[in-house]
């Protein structure tokens, strides 16, 4: 069964409602230049809500591998994604509690994403002079060797319209949407969130 993540939760209420409607994670975004961008203490009274129905996500970018640490352990997050320009060797100490975004518009994209360590990698539209959350798609048959390979985690302008074709062709092993369930940046709509886990579903 695909796994759901519904990223950039800036509330208790939406993160409950996500979960009551199938989430199986629950992204909160730590990136200063995003509208999604929570603090310690929301992220934490998150966590603390969502205890163990689903898996809480700290989204960061660029910062040092002891921040991260740090930032997991105030927040109880259980699992960080590391969405900057960050290199393995910053992946690595983190393991198994994390994993590495990478931004594809190419096969040299894929071959990056191949390279970093652990069992999951996350893979996003490159938009330039953006790092995510941008509502693009890319081509999604760049990655269907990936998915084969890693268990895959796939983001990038996915809603309840398009997520059954991209399932179709990649066979993620989790489907990541932001913007795709939104009324506006950082609010969640969840008849929108209703409707893209029933596709999710739907496409097994």
């Amino acid at each position: 069964m695909t796994r759901i993540k519904i990223c950039g939760v800036t509330s208790i209420e939406q993160a409950i409602g996500c979960v009551e409607r199938g989430a199986d994670a629950i992204g909160v975004n730590f990136v200063p230049s995003s509208p999604r961008c929570v603090d310690i203490p929301s992220a934490k009274a998150i966590a603390l809500a969502v205890g163990s129905r689903a898996l809480v996500v700290a989204v960061v970018a660029d910062m040092t591998v002891e921040a991260m640490q740090l930032l997991r352990s105030e927040t109880g997050a259980g699992c960080l994604q590391l969405h900057g320009n960050e290199t393995p060797a910053a992946v690595s100490p983190l393991l198994p509690h994390a994993y590495k975004a990478i931004r594809v518009a190419t096969a040299e994209d894929v071959e990056a994403a191949q390279t970093m360590p652990g069992d999951y990698v996350m893979v996003d539209a490159n938009v330039a002079g953006t790092l995510g959350g941008t509502g693009r798609t890319f081509d999604w048959s760049l990655v269907t060797g990936l998915a084969r390979r890693r268990r895959l985690v796939l983001a990038g302008g996915l809603t309840s319209g398009n997520v059954a074709s991209a399932i179709a062709i990649v066979r993620p092993w989790c489907v990541d949407v932001s913007s795709g369930v939104e009324s506006s940046a950082g609010v969640k709509d969840l008849a929108k969130v209703e409707d893209f886990v029933r596709s999710v579903r739907s496409a097994g």
